[in-house]
């Protein structure tokens, strides 16, 4: 494999995205470098005044076929795949004329952007392409004696190296783009094939392929001895992936974790129904609340535990306004998100230089189907994503007592929380904001336990008279598998629950809420989240 640099003398342009073409070509034409192209591509450069040599005439054949047939010929493919050191092949292009090519410009049609738009199937076949591909992989493969450039932003990287290197490119910058280009074919075939696998109704294809761009590296994950980077999937769904960041230092890997968990768990209440916030400390929520307002709303999430917000991340479901941002900033906050934000609220902080803030511009679809993935030993695990909701018409009375509507309205409001806490989950709610939540304990009791303890201990802060589970509902992620956490939340102080129930012993569960005088529904639908 050749490490000098070599001379870019011929180059084959052929693109979907026109965007900065005609300075490139013009830039290479500056430099010496004859132009090669196909249809929609050369015409462009025609039209530009740029000299330009079309692939049917090396090739002596037409473009056929609507364009499917162009550049899949030897004398393209013998171009880019000759090298140039063998002398079999430099043989073999004297005799059948086959001239080098050093450098490919090629993107792909628009096969992305045409499922998203939500064409029709034969329309997004038709925008599947083929010699394009054919091309990159040809020319990556030799990248010793080519240069393969599939992305409009390394343009100016490539004339950058060209004019270092007097009209050549180094060996280095030769073997990034080959390993560029076939990411960009290989996540390219990956949308093509998860594409086709829903599109034909197929749940489980024999095989997966997933891919996403760089959209940031981070200084390192979890810990600061584990490397880490974010990617976005192309997609437009707002969240924390499209957010734009308006001030604060750069998102940590667990930065992006939690405010993802975050902006999913506020999303669940909709804006139209009033203030809503959702404050997050190690991707499991420590206060959630609604408001007449969205001051109010902050204030009692905050209330629910007022010593795990430190440091952490808060999620709002309406524009962020100067009231709530002057209390927002009375602790330290690491990230704030939300679809807005006030020009005045911006001013407040603005003060607070290290304090980062995204706004999404909207809310995301929580009911849209997605995948998640998570990788095991030799593996991947992947499911649907947890977008299961109840209404008021799934819920399963099973108690002598009934909840009263006020009650109704809090399990509801609860089950919605239960669904963003780590397993097992326990909250506890009251007048829509949450007084006690218990996360991601091997026994239901101790998540039941540590929710009303945490209550009690607030209790004691904001000097109130009495405990706040006192009076509330409580909300469990997955079923009491005996009658020994709903008697613990009913000695907190809790009036009715809200459970899947499915258990072996969901008549004893039922027993224990009726001696209790607990109203209790079941939902027939669990929240597990590990």
């Amino acid at each position: 494999m050749p490490s000098q640099n070599l001379p870019i003398r011929r180059a084959l342009l052929s693109v979907s995205d026109k965007s900065g073409l005609i300075e490139l070509a013009q830039s290479l034409h500056d430099r010496g470098v004859e132009l090669l192209s196909t249809g929609g591509t050369a015409k462009a450069l025609r039209e530009a005044g740029l000299p330009v040599k079309d692939v049917s005439e090396i090739t002596n054949f037409p473009e056929m076929m609507d364009g499917r047939v162009k550049t899949l010929h030897p004398m393209v493919h013998g171009g880019l795949l000759a090298l140039r050191d063998n002398a079999d092949h430099v043989a073999a292009m004297e005799t059948h004329g086959i001239g080098a090519i050093d450098l490919l410009v090629v993107n792909l049609y628009p096969f992305e952007a045409t499922v998203a738009a939500g064409a029709d199937y034969d329309t997004c076949i038709e925008n599947i392409d083929i010699g394009g591909p054919a091309m990159i992989r040809a020319a990556a493969k030799n990248h010793g004696f080519v240069t393969t450039i599939v992305d409009v932003e390394d343009y100016s990287v490539l004339l950058g190296d060209m004019d270092q290197h007097e009209g050549a490119t180094c060996a280095k910058f030769r073997k990034k783009r080959a390993q560029i280009a076939y990411a960009r074919t290989a996540a390219y075939d990956a949308a093509v094939s998860t594409w086709m696998a829903e599109a034909i109704g197929v749940a489980t294809p024999r095989r997966r392929a997933v891919a996403g761009s760089l959209a940031q590296s981070l200084r390192y994950g979890e810990n600061p001895h584990q490397a880490a980077a974010f990617y976005t999937d192309g997609t437009d769904r707002p969240g924390v992936a499209t957010a734009q960041q308006l001030q604060g230092k750069a998102l940590s890997y667990n930065n992006i974790n939690d405010t993802d968990a975050a902006i999913e768990l506020v999303a669940e209440f909709d804006p139209a129904d009033g203030p809503a916030c959702a404050i997050i400390k190690h991707a499991n929520p420590c206060g959630v609340a609604r408001g007449g307002s969205m001051t109010e709303a902050y204030q009692h999430a905050f209330n629910c535990d007022n010593v795990s917000p430190f440091g952490g991340i808060i999620a709002l479901n309406q524009r962020l306004e100067a009231d709530t941002a002057e209390e927002i900033t009375k602790i330290f906050t690491e990230v704030v998100i939300a679809p807005g934000v006030s020009d005045a609220a911006r001013e407040i902080f603005a003060k607070k230089k290290n304090l980062r803030l995204l706004i999404t511009g909207g809310l995301p679809d929580i009911s849209e189907p997605a995948q998640s993935w998570r990788k095991v030993s030799g593996g991947w695990l992947v499911q649907d994503r947890d977008n299961g909701s109840v209404s008021l018409a799934d819920l399963k009375v099973v108690t002598k007592r009934a909840p009263s509507d006020a009650e109704m309205a809090d399990l509801l409001f609860a089950w919605k929380v239960a669904k963003h806490v780590k397993s097992n989950a326990i909250v506890y709610v009251k007048n829509g904001a949450t007084v006690g939540i218990g996360a991601g304990q091997m026994s239901r009791v101790d998540s039941t336990r540590i929710a009303a303890s945490k209550a009690r201990d607030m209790a004691g802060v904001l000097g109130l008279s009495e405990v706040p589970t006192i009076g509330s509902v409580v909300a469990s992620d997955a079923f009491f598998p005996f009658a020994d956490g709903l008697i613990t939340a009913a000695e907190a102080g809790a009036t009715a629950v809200i459970q899947p129930g499915g258990s072996m012993r969901d008549q004893e569960v039922i027993d224990a809420a009726d001696e209790a005088g607990l109203a209790m529904v079941f939902t027939g639908m669990r929240h597990f989240r590990h």
